[in-house]
């Protein structure tokens, strides 16, 4: 193992960080731009293959170029990798402070190359800088980041690399650090290999992050009304199912409310399509706002609405309608009017057509006894 040479390691970095930049860029191409942080992700490699082909032209370049050059973009792909993390999780990137890190690391590998010539030192204090922005994104991704696979991986990812280069500082305090980076030592091959796979599994950790996010945002589209975000009609209706599939285990059935706004035809015809999308979204949103969490709302089509209830009796049933008119009657410019039929779980031998079918007949009776009020059937 103490062998192998330094350059086909950093060669062979550099080829995964080439390979992972192309994949990642045609992901930034082709994927929706709500997806963020993508870009930066593909830029990273870019940064860490020009860095790699540098640090293996060591002794035939500048030191400029191989040391000064190549640590800053080491340094440099790190903190595009980090600033992409930020902006996928939807956080502001924090350019300015690792701008000055940068500069402060500049300056001290042109002090520790050039007029305090130290190669112990130089690595020992670059080790310690990229272990802090190891253990910076580590803890952003702790607070920010959920538990999902992609993000436990790139989690585990900057852990280990943060033990490796604790351990090159270990060895820089025991005098077993070496003299040069290309001497081929064990500390200098455990540090340059682990550099290869950082490089690959933070790439890989990228491209599962992008592609679990993009699932989520198909299933939400399958799912979802692209206007109000509500439920669809066919999510909302296998809802109903399920939680009549749990109320004929359990006993405890929903209720279901039928919602359609009142004189709807007349705003679009008078103030326009727009506005009655707008009206849509806010008559969405107040009603999001008044429902248990346990309940789900549901765009059944054009202005017609339906809410799901579980394990609700009728008395909490009206009690959510009543809630619901009252949000609506706010003096708000896009204030609206809503008729409402409720129906509750008759018992062991409900269907969800059934229960349907009493709550629209119970809502165009609302419509006949003057809108804008509920009726239970």
């Amino acid at each position: 193992m103490t062998h192998l040479d330094p350059r086909s390691m950093i060669a062979m970095a550099g080829f995964m960080s080439a390979i992972m930049a192309v994949v990642l860029l045609f992901m930034r191409r082709y994927y929706p731009p709500s997806i963020r942080g993508v870009g930066a992700w593909a830029v990273a490699p870019l940064l860490w293959l020009a860095s790699t082909v540098l640090f293996s032209a060591r002794h035939f370049i500048p030191e400029w170029l191989s040391l000064v050059l190549a640590n800053q973009l080491l340094m440099l792909g790190t903190v595009t990798y980090y600033m992409g993390t930020r902006s996928f999780l939807g956080q502001p990137p924090a350019w300015r402070l690792w701008n000055w890190v940068m500069a402060g690391t500049a300056l001290m590998v042109i002090t520790f190359t050039y007029w305090m010539p130290d190669y112990t030192l130089r690595v020992g204090c670059f080790s310690v800088v990229m272990g802090v922005l190891y253990a910076a994104q580590l803890r952003f991704m702790l607070r920010h980041g959920g538990r999902n696979f992609p993000v436990r991986l790139v989690e585990v990812v900057l852990a280990l690399h943060m033990v490796v280069l604790a351990t090159r500082v270990v060895s820089i305090l025991t005098g077993q650090a070496g003299a040069d980076l290309m001497e081929p030592s064990l500390f200098q091959t455990l540090y340059i290999g682990a550099y290869a796979l950082t490089v690959l599994m933070l790439s890989i950790g990228a491209v599962l992050l992008a592609t679990d996010r993009l699932r989520t945002e198909l299933e939400h589209l399958a799912t979802h009304d692209s206007l109000t975000q509500t439920l669809n009609r066919r999510a909302l209706l296998q809802r109903c199912e399920e939680e009549l599939e749990r109320a004929q285990r359990y006993g405890n059935g929903p209720a279901i409310m039928m919602l359609d706004l009142d004189n709807f035809k007349a705003v679009n015809d008078t103030r326009g399509h727009q506005h009655g999308d707008a009206v849509l979204v806010y008559f969405a949103d107040r009603v999001r706002q008044v429902l248990r969490r346990a309940d789900r709302l549901g765009r059944y089509g054009g202005e017609e609405f339906m809410v799901l209830l579980p394990g609700a009796d009728g008395a909490a049933a009206r009690s959510v309608a009543q809630r619901i008119h009252d949000a609506l009657a706010t003096g708000h410019p896009l204030d609206c009017r809503v008729s409402i039929g409720v129906t509750t779980w008759q018992g062991p031998g409900e269907t969800l057509d059934a229960m349907l079918s009493r709550a629209d007949a119970a809502m165009y009776r609302a419509k006949e006894l003057g809108r804008n009020q509920t009726v239970e059937a």
